[in-house]
Protein backbone atom coordinates (compact mmCIF):
# COMPACT_ATOMS: atom_id res chain seq x y z
CA UNK A 1 0.00 0.00 0.00
CA UNK A 2 2.63 2.40 1.26
CA UNK A 3 4.93 2.05 -2.03
CA UNK A 4 2.18 2.98 -4.22
CA UNK A 5 2.23 6.29 -2.34
CA UNK A 6 6.20 6.65 -2.20
CA UNK A 7 6.72 5.04 -5.95
CA UNK A 8 3.58 6.69 -8.13
CA UNK A 9 3.44 10.56 -8.26
CA UNK A 10 -0.46 11.63 -7.73
CA UNK A 11 -2.24 12.05 -10.79
CA UNK A 12 -3.36 15.17 -12.48
CA UNK A 13 -7.12 15.95 -11.89
CA UNK A 14 -9.45 16.81 -15.40
CA UNK A 15 -9.14 20.23 -16.03
CA UNK A 16 -6.26 21.00 -13.63
CA UNK A 17 -4.04 21.76 -16.59
CA UNK A 18 -1.58 18.80 -16.14
CA UNK A 19 0.84 20.21 -18.87
CA UNK A 20 1.06 23.41 -17.91
CA UNK A 21 1.79 22.44 -13.96
CA UNK A 22 4.78 19.88 -15.24
CA UNK A 23 6.83 22.67 -15.80
CA UNK A 24 5.93 24.10 -12.65
CA UNK A 25 8.93 25.93 -11.07
CA UNK A 26 9.80 24.36 -7.50
CA UNK A 27 9.37 27.21 -4.47
CA UNK A 28 11.41 30.06 -3.79
CA UNK A 29 12.32 28.12 -0.38
CA UNK A 30 13.64 25.11 -2.03
CA UNK A 31 15.64 27.43 -3.92
CA UNK A 32 16.83 29.35 -0.98
CA UNK A 33 17.82 26.16 1.24
CA UNK A 34 19.51 25.00 -2.40
CA UNK A 35 21.49 28.33 -2.21
CA UNK A 36 22.75 27.77 1.43
CA UNK A 37 23.98 24.00 0.55
CA UNK A 38 26.05 25.43 -2.56
CA UNK A 39 28.01 28.07 -0.21
CA UNK A 40 27.97 25.29 2.26
CA UNK A 41 29.37 22.33 -0.38
CA UNK A 42 32.07 24.68 -1.44
CA UNK A 43 33.23 25.65 2.18
CA UNK A 44 32.98 21.05 2.97
CA UNK A 45 34.63 20.26 0.00
CA UNK A 46 37.82 22.28 0.14
CA UNK A 47 38.48 20.38 3.46
CA UNK A 48 36.95 17.22 1.92
CA UNK A 49 39.12 17.45 -0.72
CA UNK A 50 42.55 17.72 0.83
CA UNK A 51 41.97 15.88 4.00
CA UNK A 52 42.56 12.52 2.62
CA UNK A 53 46.11 13.44 1.44
CA UNK A 54 46.69 15.75 4.90
CA UNK A 55 45.75 12.19 7.09
CA UNK A 56 47.34 9.61 5.41
CA UNK A 57 49.89 11.01 3.29
CA UNK A 58 50.96 14.44 5.88
CA UNK A 59 50.32 12.87 9.40
CA UNK A 60 50.77 8.79 7.84
CA UNK A 61 47.49 7.23 9.39
CA UNK A 62 47.09 3.67 8.48
CA UNK A 63 43.96 2.67 6.41
CA UNK A 64 42.36 1.59 9.61
CA UNK A 65 42.84 4.72 11.37
CA UNK A 66 41.62 6.85 8.06
CA UNK A 67 38.77 4.70 8.34
CA UNK A 68 37.86 5.26 11.89
CA UNK A 69 38.14 9.24 11.39
CA UNK A 70 36.19 8.77 7.88
CA UNK A 71 33.49 7.02 9.49
CA UNK A 72 33.32 9.70 12.35
CA UNK A 73 33.22 12.42 9.76
CA UNK A 74 29.61 10.87 8.88
CA UNK A 75 28.63 8.40 11.21
CA UNK A 76 29.44 8.78 14.70
CA UNK A 77 27.25 11.62 15.21
CA UNK A 78 24.43 10.06 13.42
CA UNK A 79 22.29 9.79 16.36
CA UNK A 80 21.87 13.38 16.63
CA UNK A 81 20.11 13.53 13.34
CA UNK A 82 17.24 12.08 15.27
CA UNK A 83 18.07 14.79 18.51
CA UNK A 84 17.86 17.50 15.81
CA UNK A 85 15.07 16.27 13.41
CA UNK A 86 12.43 15.57 17.18
CA UNK A 87 13.67 19.40 18.20
CA UNK A 88 12.31 20.46 14.94
CA UNK A 89 9.09 18.78 14.90
CA UNK A 90 8.74 19.81 18.52
CA UNK A 91 9.38 23.22 18.53
CA UNK A 92 8.30 23.38 15.00
CA UNK A 93 10.94 25.74 14.76
CA UNK A 94 13.04 23.77 12.07
CA UNK A 95 14.95 26.51 10.49
CA UNK A 96 16.34 27.53 13.75
CA UNK A 97 17.87 23.95 14.17
CA UNK A 98 19.03 24.09 10.95
CA UNK A 99 20.82 27.12 11.22
CA UNK A 100 22.09 25.76 14.49
CA UNK A 101 24.22 22.89 12.00
CA UNK A 102 25.35 25.41 9.65
CA UNK A 103 27.06 27.41 12.43
CA UNK A 104 28.88 24.60 13.83
CA UNK A 105 29.87 22.98 11.04
CA UNK A 106 31.17 26.51 9.99
CA UNK A 107 33.02 26.91 13.18
CA UNK A 108 34.56 23.54 12.84
CA UNK A 109 36.66 24.61 9.80
CA UNK A 110 38.68 27.27 12.34
CA UNK A 111 38.81 24.13 14.95
CA UNK A 112 41.31 22.51 12.29
CA UNK A 113 43.57 24.92 12.68
CA UNK A 114 43.53 24.71 16.17
CA UNK A 115 44.05 20.82 16.56
CA UNK A 116 47.41 21.08 14.67
CA UNK A 117 48.99 17.37 14.00
CA UNK A 118 46.76 16.10 17.17
CA UNK A 119 44.86 13.25 15.97
CA UNK A 120 42.28 12.95 18.68
CA UNK A 121 41.98 16.60 18.45
CA UNK A 122 41.15 16.59 14.56
CA UNK A 123 39.04 13.93 14.97
CA UNK A 124 36.90 15.89 17.66
CA UNK A 125 36.69 18.82 14.88
CA UNK A 126 35.76 16.46 12.67
CA UNK A 127 33.25 14.80 14.90
CA UNK A 128 31.74 18.72 15.90
CA UNK A 129 31.75 19.56 12.13
CA UNK A 130 29.40 16.47 11.59
CA UNK A 131 27.11 17.35 14.60
CA UNK A 132 26.50 20.47 12.49
CA UNK A 133 25.46 18.37 9.55
CA UNK A 134 23.26 15.96 11.57
CA UNK A 135 21.24 18.61 13.30
CA UNK A 136 20.79 20.47 10.32
CA UNK A 137 20.42 17.33 7.58
CA UNK A 138 16.70 16.32 8.60
CA UNK A 139 15.14 20.04 9.45
CA UNK A 140 16.52 21.28 6.07
CA UNK A 141 14.84 18.31 4.15
CA UNK A 142 11.69 18.81 5.83
CA UNK A 143 11.56 22.16 4.93
CA UNK A 144 11.99 20.88 1.35
CA UNK A 145 8.54 18.61 1.59
CA UNK A 146 7.02 20.94 3.23
CA UNK A 147 6.93 23.42 0.58
CA UNK A 148 6.45 20.99 -2.02
CA UNK A 149 3.02 18.92 -3.14
CA UNK A 150 3.39 15.14 -3.17
CA UNK A 151 3.85 14.51 -6.67
CA UNK A 152 6.84 17.25 -7.65
CA UNK A 153 9.20 15.74 -4.45
CA UNK A 154 11.53 13.96 -6.34
CA UNK A 155 12.14 17.17 -8.87
CA UNK A 156 12.66 19.47 -5.95
CA UNK A 157 14.70 17.23 -4.38
CA UNK A 158 16.94 16.99 -7.51
CA UNK A 159 17.05 21.30 -7.97
CA UNK A 160 18.20 21.25 -4.34
CA UNK A 161 20.41 18.09 -5.05
CA UNK A 162 21.81 19.79 -8.22
CA UNK A 163 22.59 23.08 -6.34
CA UNK A 164 24.21 21.32 -3.69
CA UNK A 165 26.16 19.93 -5.86
CA UNK A 166 27.58 22.97 -7.57
CA UNK A 167 28.94 23.78 -4.57
CA UNK A 168 30.60 20.49 -4.25
CA UNK A 169 31.95 20.75 -8.01
CA UNK A 170 33.40 24.35 -6.98
CA UNK A 171 34.89 23.83 -3.76
CA UNK A 172 37.31 21.26 -4.97
CA UNK A 173 38.45 23.47 -7.50
CA UNK A 174 38.31 26.29 -4.73
CA UNK A 175 40.52 24.08 -2.66
CA UNK A 176 42.71 23.56 -6.21
CA UNK A 177 43.22 27.38 -6.72
CA UNK A 178 44.33 27.81 -2.79
CA UNK A 179 46.60 25.30 -3.56
CA UNK A 180 48.40 26.51 -6.27
CA UNK A 181 48.99 30.03 -5.10
CA UNK A 182 50.35 29.22 -1.53
CA UNK A 183 52.09 25.85 -2.09
CA UNK A 184 50.90 22.95 0.49
CA UNK A 185 49.11 24.99 3.02
CA UNK A 186 46.07 23.24 4.59
CA UNK A 187 45.86 26.15 6.98
CA UNK A 188 44.67 28.78 4.07
CA UNK A 189 42.45 25.69 3.02
CA UNK A 190 40.74 25.73 6.53
CA UNK A 191 40.80 29.41 6.48
CA UNK A 192 39.00 30.67 3.36
CA UNK A 193 37.08 27.52 4.03
CA UNK A 194 35.56 28.94 7.23
CA UNK A 195 34.78 32.42 5.49
CA UNK A 196 32.81 30.77 3.08
CA UNK A 197 30.69 28.83 6.00
CA UNK A 198 29.92 31.75 7.33
CA UNK A 199 28.39 33.48 4.17
CA UNK A 200 25.70 30.59 4.14
CA UNK A 201 24.61 31.14 7.59
CA UNK A 202 23.56 34.52 6.40
CA UNK A 203 21.95 33.40 3.17
CA UNK A 204 19.74 30.65 5.57
CA UNK A 205 18.73 33.81 7.98
CA UNK A 206 18.09 36.14 5.40
CA UNK A 207 16.32 33.98 2.84
CA UNK A 208 15.20 31.15 3.81
CA UNK A 209 11.30 31.23 5.66
CA UNK A 210 9.96 28.63 8.20
CA UNK A 211 6.72 27.08 6.58
CA UNK A 212 4.09 29.44 7.68
CA UNK A 213 0.14 28.42 8.36
CA UNK A 214 -1.56 28.28 5.45
CA UNK A 215 0.78 27.36 2.94
CA UNK A 216 0.45 24.33 0.64
CA UNK A 217 2.14 21.78 2.34
CA UNK A 218 3.25 18.14 1.38
CA UNK A 219 0.48 15.85 2.29
CA UNK A 220 -0.91 12.70 1.03
CA UNK A 221 -4.22 12.74 -1.08
CA UNK A 222 -6.54 10.31 -0.37
CA UNK A 223 -10.00 10.59 -1.63
CA UNK A 224 -9.72 13.51 -3.05
CA UNK A 225 -8.64 15.30 -0.24
CA UNK A 226 -5.57 15.69 1.61
CA UNK A 227 -4.32 14.38 4.94
CA UNK A 228 -1.28 13.68 7.01
CA UNK A 229 -1.84 17.33 7.40
CA UNK A 230 0.65 20.42 6.76
CA UNK A 231 1.50 23.51 8.47
CA UNK A 232 -1.66 24.72 8.42
CA UNK A 233 -3.00 22.52 11.30
CA UNK A 234 0.54 23.01 13.50
CA UNK A 235 -0.57 25.54 15.91
CA UNK A 236 -3.54 23.73 16.65
CA UNK A 237 -1.38 20.27 17.84
CA UNK A 238 -0.25 18.94 20.85
CA UNK A 239 3.63 19.34 20.71
CA UNK A 240 5.10 15.89 19.72
CA UNK A 241 6.26 13.80 22.31
CA UNK A 242 8.86 11.43 22.60
CA UNK A 243 7.32 8.30 22.46
CA UNK A 244 5.41 9.06 19.19
CA UNK A 245 7.91 10.37 17.54
CA UNK A 246 10.25 6.61 17.86
CA UNK A 247 6.11 5.20 17.37
CA UNK A 248 7.42 5.68 13.95
CA UNK A 249 9.71 2.39 14.01
CA UNK A 250 6.27 0.44 14.59
CA UNK A 251 4.89 1.35 11.73
CA UNK A 252 5.42 -0.84 8.68
CA UNK A 253 6.56 1.60 6.57
CA UNK A 254 8.40 3.62 8.14
CA UNK A 255 10.41 0.46 9.76
CA UNK A 256 11.39 -1.36 6.15
CA UNK A 257 12.54 2.37 5.49
CA UNK A 258 14.75 2.90 7.66
CA UNK A 259 16.19 -0.97 7.33
CA UNK A 260 16.72 -0.21 4.24
CA UNK A 261 18.82 2.69 4.00
CA UNK A 262 20.96 1.05 6.76
CA UNK A 263 21.48 -1.71 4.89
CA UNK A 264 22.51 0.67 2.03
CA UNK A 265 24.48 2.54 4.35
CA UNK A 266 26.65 -0.75 4.92
CA UNK A 267 27.70 -0.99 1.04
CA UNK A 268 28.97 2.44 1.17
CA UNK A 269 32.83 3.55 1.53
CA UNK A 270 33.81 6.91 2.19
CA UNK A 271 35.12 9.37 -0.60
CA UNK A 272 38.15 9.45 0.43
CA UNK A 273 39.10 5.65 0.11
CA UNK A 274 37.41 5.87 -3.74
CA UNK A 275 39.59 8.95 -4.32
CA UNK A 276 43.08 7.48 -2.74
CA UNK A 277 42.64 4.18 -4.73
CA UNK A 278 42.13 6.11 -7.92
CA UNK A 279 45.45 8.11 -6.53
CA UNK A 280 47.47 5.08 -6.44
CA UNK A 281 46.70 3.64 -9.65
CA UNK A 282 47.47 6.89 -11.35
CA UNK A 283 49.92 7.82 -9.08
CA UNK A 284 48.24 11.26 -9.05
CA UNK A 285 50.40 14.84 -7.54
CA UNK A 286 48.93 16.60 -4.25
CA UNK A 287 47.91 19.43 -6.11
CA UNK A 288 45.63 17.38 -8.37
CA UNK A 289 44.29 15.48 -5.95
CA UNK A 290 41.32 17.50 -5.16
CA UNK A 291 40.16 17.39 -9.03
CA UNK A 292 38.86 13.95 -8.65
CA UNK A 293 36.17 15.43 -5.99
CA UNK A 294 35.66 17.67 -8.97
CA UNK A 295 34.77 15.04 -11.82
CA UNK A 296 32.15 13.02 -9.27
CA UNK A 297 30.32 16.80 -8.43
CA UNK A 298 29.93 17.12 -12.62
CA UNK A 299 28.79 14.20 -12.97
CA UNK A 300 26.22 14.84 -9.69
CA UNK A 301 25.48 18.43 -11.16
CA UNK A 302 24.53 17.27 -14.46
CA UNK A 303 22.53 14.40 -13.64
CA UNK A 304 20.85 15.30 -10.10
CA UNK A 305 17.58 17.11 -11.48
CA UNK A 306 17.13 14.44 -14.67
CA UNK A 307 17.16 11.87 -12.77
CA UNK A 308 14.51 13.85 -9.94
CA UNK A 309 12.59 14.05 -12.24
CA UNK A 310 13.03 10.30 -13.92
CA UNK A 311 12.07 9.79 -10.08
CA UNK A 312 8.65 11.38 -9.85
CA UNK A 313 7.57 10.15 -13.58
CA UNK A 314 8.35 5.99 -13.30
CA UNK A 315 9.00 5.36 -9.33
CA UNK A 316 11.54 6.54 -6.71
CA UNK A 317 12.21 2.98 -5.93
CA UNK A 318 13.75 2.25 -9.64
CA UNK A 319 15.82 4.68 -9.52
CA UNK A 320 17.49 4.43 -6.16
CA UNK A 321 18.39 0.32 -6.99
CA UNK A 322 19.60 2.11 -9.93
CA UNK A 323 21.83 4.76 -8.38
CA UNK A 324 23.29 1.47 -5.65
CA UNK A 325 24.23 -0.29 -9.49
CA UNK A 326 26.17 2.32 -10.73
CA UNK A 327 28.25 2.41 -6.87
CA UNK A 328 29.23 -1.70 -7.62
CA UNK A 329 30.26 -0.46 -11.04
CA UNK A 330 32.58 1.94 -9.65
CA UNK A 331 33.79 -0.85 -7.04
CA UNK A 332 34.68 -3.08 -9.94
CA UNK A 333 36.34 -0.58 -11.80
CA UNK A 334 38.60 0.37 -8.99
CA UNK A 335 39.63 -3.60 -9.15
CA UNK A 336 39.43 -4.01 -12.98
CA UNK A 337 41.80 -4.11 -15.89
CA UNK A 338 41.01 -0.50 -16.95
CA UNK A 339 43.59 1.69 -16.32
CA UNK A 340 44.65 5.49 -16.66
CA UNK A 341 42.22 8.49 -18.03
CA UNK A 342 39.59 6.43 -19.32
CA UNK A 343 39.39 4.57 -15.56
CA UNK A 344 38.82 8.36 -13.86
CA UNK A 345 36.41 9.23 -16.37
CA UNK A 346 34.67 6.12 -16.33
CA UNK A 347 34.55 5.95 -12.30
CA UNK A 348 34.08 9.30 -11.44
CA UNK A 349 30.84 9.51 -13.78
CA UNK A 350 29.15 6.07 -12.12
CA UNK A 351 30.10 7.57 -8.85
CA UNK A 352 28.77 10.75 -9.18
CA UNK A 353 25.57 9.48 -10.76
CA UNK A 354 25.34 7.06 -7.81
CA UNK A 355 24.87 10.06 -5.76
CA UNK A 356 22.87 11.69 -8.34
CA UNK A 357 20.47 8.55 -8.50
CA UNK A 358 20.42 8.14 -4.84
CA UNK A 359 21.05 11.47 -2.03
CA UNK A 360 17.78 13.17 -2.44
CA UNK A 361 15.55 10.49 -4.25
CA UNK A 362 16.07 8.44 -1.05
CA UNK A 363 14.36 11.09 1.15
CA UNK A 364 11.91 11.59 -1.64
CA UNK A 365 10.85 7.97 -1.37
CA UNK A 366 10.51 8.45 2.84
CA UNK A 367 8.70 11.94 2.30
CA UNK A 368 5.38 10.71 1.70
CA UNK A 369 4.82 7.96 4.17
CA UNK A 370 5.53 10.28 7.14
CA UNK A 371 2.76 12.29 8.88
CA UNK A 372 3.42 15.70 8.78
CA UNK A 373 4.07 16.66 11.92
CA UNK A 374 6.46 13.83 12.43
CA UNK A 375 8.44 14.24 9.47
CA UNK A 376 10.96 15.72 10.20
CA UNK A 377 11.84 12.59 12.93
CA UNK A 378 11.20 10.32 10.11
CA UNK A 379 13.55 11.60 8.18
CA UNK A 380 15.94 11.54 10.48
CA UNK A 381 15.25 8.31 11.46
CA UNK A 382 16.47 7.25 7.73
CA UNK A 383 19.67 8.92 7.76
CA UNK A 384 20.42 8.12 11.01
CA UNK A 385 20.11 4.40 10.03
CA UNK A 386 22.02 5.31 6.80
CA UNK A 387 25.05 7.08 8.80
CA UNK A 388 25.54 4.80 11.79
CA UNK A 389 25.76 1.80 8.84
CA UNK A 390 28.38 4.02 7.25
CA UNK A 391 30.49 3.97 10.36
CA UNK A 392 30.63 0.26 10.49
CA UNK A 393 31.30 0.10 6.72
CA UNK A 394 34.08 2.62 6.82
CA UNK A 395 35.72 0.54 9.77
CA UNK A 396 35.32 -2.40 8.05
CA UNK A 397 36.53 -1.33 4.57
CA UNK A 398 39.53 0.20 6.44
CA UNK A 399 40.06 -3.70 8.16
CA UNK A 400 39.71 -5.05 4.75
CA UNK A 401 42.30 -2.54 3.20
CA UNK A 402 45.27 -3.24 5.46
CA UNK A 403 44.21 -7.18 5.43
CA UNK A 404 43.72 -8.25 2.10
CA UNK A 405 45.05 -5.46 -0.05
CA UNK A 406 42.93 -2.32 -1.34
CA UNK A 407 42.05 -4.23 -4.54
CA UNK A 408 40.57 -7.44 -2.74
CA UNK A 409 39.01 -4.78 -0.12
CA UNK A 410 37.14 -3.33 -2.84
CA UNK A 411 36.00 -6.42 -4.81
CA UNK A 412 34.68 -7.24 -1.20
CA UNK A 413 32.77 -4.07 -1.24
CA UNK A 414 31.19 -4.73 -4.93
CA UNK A 415 30.17 -7.86 -3.73
CA UNK A 416 28.26 -6.39 -0.85
CA UNK A 417 26.44 -3.94 -3.06
CA UNK A 418 24.82 -7.03 -4.85
CA UNK A 419 23.74 -8.43 -1.78
CA UNK A 420 22.41 -5.48 0.21
CA UNK A 421 20.57 -4.40 -3.28
CA UNK A 422 18.59 -8.04 -3.46
CA UNK A 423 18.28 -7.28 0.58
CA UNK A 424 16.58 -3.57 -0.49
CA UNK A 425 14.07 -4.92 -3.19
CA UNK A 426 12.77 -7.66 -0.79
CA UNK A 427 11.78 -4.96 2.11
CA UNK A 428 10.63 -2.90 -0.03
CA UNK A 429 8.84 -3.84 -3.45
CA UNK A 430 7.25 -6.73 -4.97
CA UNK A 431 7.34 -7.73 -8.53
CA UNK A 432 4.73 -6.02 -9.61
CA UNK A 433 5.76 -2.42 -7.92
CA UNK A 434 9.24 -2.34 -9.42
CA UNK A 435 7.94 -0.41 -12.16
CA UNK A 436 5.24 2.71 -11.70
CA UNK A 437 3.19 4.58 -14.38
CA UNK A 438 4.36 7.90 -16.00
CA UNK A 439 2.87 11.31 -14.94
CA UNK A 440 -0.56 11.57 -16.75
CA UNK A 441 -0.61 13.91 -19.49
Amino acid sequence: MYLSTVSRPVADEPGSGPRRRRFTMVSGNVVALGTVSLITDVSAEMVAAVLPLYLVLGLHLSPVAFGVLDGVHTGATALLRVVGGFAADRFRRRKLIAGIGYALSAVAKLGLLLAGRSIPAIGAVIAVDRIGKGVRSAPRDALITLSTPPEALGRAFGVHRAMDSVGAFLGPLAAFAVLLVVGQSYDAVFVTSFCIAALAVVVLVLFVREQPPGEVVNGEVVNGEVVNGGAADETNEAKVSVREAFGLLRGGPARRLVLAAAMLGLATIGDGFVYLLLQRRMDLGLRWFPLLAVGTSLAYLLLAAPLGVLADRIGRLPVVIGGYTALGATYLLLAGPVDGWPLIALALTLYGAFYAATDGVLIALAGPVLPARLRTTGIALVQTGQALAYLVSSVLFGLAWQAWGPENAIRAAAVAVAGVLLGTLLLLASPSRLTTRKVSR
